[in-house]
């Protein structure tokens, strides 16, 4: 499943590509184009087919975006890519943008000729995104242009076909609940609502809701296409029917070729609802009486059910194994001239060796020296690191099970590292175990708790671009929304909701530093007046470097914390690793004081 990544566009071959799509602008009469990272089911993670972005620009980040004038093509990237991007274009071409500081209104406002006709395909953007540019264009005579068809995909001559992975059952008994209930209590819903219908485009809503799996996208077991259900919990669904051989018709469900989905949204009849966030602006033109609302999957969804959590949480005891024994195999070998790439595949076959890994969960951040200072960075073997004494090494990973997704990431010493990397190491792991132990009432979202994470770097004038924590899916995508610990989010936390908590530290051109593991929100134990609060329980088990700690900067509670984490850990798993990562785990899980 490790795959060396190999860039489809490298930096000398954005300007004759961009040259083709200003001379295909031109021809159709329109001044710009927007070309985004998202494809029509607006996932993080696109198919080769929906590669737009990185064909033409070169930058392989999970977000950005392009925006193609005549004299100018800004590439527009957040805190995350700022360093990546720069490798990634050509710079004499394209212009890497901050992104949200700067807003592409604001952008084409100053970059843009008078009278600009900016076009964008209507399957790519959401009704939210085009709107907010075009409320920034307003007073300008700069104007956006809804396209028949993507003139991108007209230049791009060798463009891969759309992705047809085959679809597999989810088994009940890890669903927690049938594909019919989950369409009923959605449809149920839409009568309170008073409305007639719901569209339905995300990918991993689709799977949720069918109690299916894919593989459409790398890493992501998700099934794109599209569905409308209606409020008697029928439901049309609109998929390359080779994807479904082998899967049972189900009573009350329609299956449609795709090409139809934009006609039967012409026909419905009633209001009928879609999301403005995550629907592409095409469905809303095509809807009569349109109405805006969330994605009814997103917060059942999100809401684990009893099912769902215990398979998790057997995923990420089998995880746990795989990742101690990397972790002993690490310290045995750490200083014998090995790659990141190495580390890379050394961890993949300890997942192998469970016997039930399905696929990764994204590609592995395999990454020491400066490499690790990018936050989402991608081994290459251009790029393909030696680790050496001194170093971070810092490896974030996880896997696809049948019954859970994991997510985790661990820094390492590679020798004896300097005081200056073990605090700043200490203040990530005090962030972390702050978000760990947090306490907080209902109605609390994740933009309340995210500076839990961040103050003890904010009080040594540290901090990083990117949010504390995501969603994660159970068996599905490893970053899941709407739920995250972000200082942007607004959204309350709920029992069952599964976030990761990755506080982290980069210093550019020189190491970075990032520790994550798994929580779920629970009902807290009744503690004070017993008024009832809310609290998080850990569910990755693996020890975390204690040799990186600068002990004399922990508190006593963060002391108490660390040593009850790693006693519930070696406790899990002693009797299940190998006899020589039994006497590693042993040692990583030793008490500090």
């Amino acid at each position: 499943m490790f795959q060396t990544f190999t860039a489809t566009t490298r930096p000398s071959d954005g300007p004759p590509r961009l040259a083709r799509l200003r001379a295909e602008l031109a021809r159709r009469g329109v001044t710009g184009f927007l070309v985004p990272r998202a494809d029509a089911h607006q996932g993080e993670y696109v198919s080769p087919h929906d590669e737009r972005l990185s064909w033409l620009t070169g930058f392989t980040g999970s977000a950005g975006f392009c925006i193609v004038l005549p004299g100018a093509a800004g590439v527009f990237v957040d805190g995350r890519y700022r360093e990546q991007v720069k490798g990634q274009i050509d710079l004499s071409t394209f212009s890497p943008v901050p992104w949200p500081e700067t807003r592409a209104e604001d952008w084409l406002r100053e970059q843009a000729p008078e009278g600009s006709v900016i076009g964008y395909d209507p399957w790519l953007h959401t009704p939210d995104e085009i709107g907010r540019i075009e409320a920034g264009l307003q007073g300008s005579d700069i104007s956006l242009k809804a396209l028949p068809d993507n003139p991108l995909d007209t230049v791009w001559t060798d463009q891969p076909a759309p992705a047809r992975g085959a679809v597999r059952e989810h088994p009940l008994d890890l669903a927690g609940k049938s594909a019919a209930d989950k369409r009923a209590q959605l449809a149920t819903g839409l009568r309170r609502d008073g409305v007639s219908a719901t569209v339905i485009t995300l990918a991993d809503s689709l799977a949720w809701l069918m109690n299916w799996r894919g593989a459409d996208i790398i890493r992501n077991p998700v099934v794109q296409g599209f569905a409308i259900l209606h409020d008697d919990a029928r439901l049309d669904l609109f998929i390359d029917p080779t994807k479904l051989a082998g899967i049972a018709p189900e009573t009350g469900v329609t299956r449609h070729p795709p090409a139809g989905f934009e006609a039967a949204l012409k026909g419905l009849n009633g209001a009928v609802r879609y999301d403005p966030a995550t629907a592409p602006v095409a469905v809303r033109a095509a809807l009569a009486r349109g109405v805006e609302g969330a994605d009814p999957c997103l917060l059942a969804k999100a809401r684990k059910n009893d099912a769902e959590l215990a398979g998790m949480r057997a995923a990420h005891l089998r995880d746990a194994v795989a990742m101690v024994e990397f972790l002993a195999w690490f310290d045995a070998h750490a200083l014998d001239g090995l790659t990141e790439i190495d580390m890379a595949k050394q961890l993949e076959s300890c997942r192998a060796a469970t016997g039930c890994l399905l696929d990764l969960s994204f590609d592995t951040i395999s990454s020491t020296g400066p490499n690790a200072a990018i936050n989402h960075y991608r081994v290459t073997e251009d790029t393909n690191r030696r680790l050496e004494p001194g170093d971070l090494f810092l490896i974030d990973s996880g896997g696809q099970y049948p019954d859970g997704t994991t997510d985790i990431t661990r820094t390492l010493p590679v020798g004896t590292v300097a005081p200056e990397r073990r605090a700043a190491y200490t203040r990530v792991l005090q962030g972390m175990i702050a978000v760990s132990r947090a306490r907080f009432p209902r109605g609390v979202a994740g933009g309340h708790l995210d500076a839990l994470a961040r103050f003890p770097l904010w009080l040594a004038g540290q901090d990083y671009d990117h949010g504390t924590g995501h969603g994660v899916g159970a068996a599905l995508s490893v970053h899941e929304g709407p739920v995250r610990l972000s200082r942007v989010s607004t959204l309350p936390l709920e029992p069952g909701m599964i976030l990761s908590n990755e506080p982290g530290y980069y210093r550019a051109g020189g190491w970075g530093i990032r520790i994550e593991n798994l929580i779920v929100v629970r009902e807290a134990k009744p503690l004070g007046d017993n008024r009832a609060m809310l609290a998080f329980e850990t569910i990755t088990l693996c020890p975390i470097d204690t040799r990186l700690i600068q002990r004399d900067m922990l508190t006593e509670d963060e002391r108490h914390w660390l040593n009850a984490y790693h006693a519930r850990v070696e406790d899990a798993l002693l009797e299940r690793v190998s006899a020589t990562a039994r006497d590693w785990l042993a040692e990583a899980c030793a008490p500090i004081g």
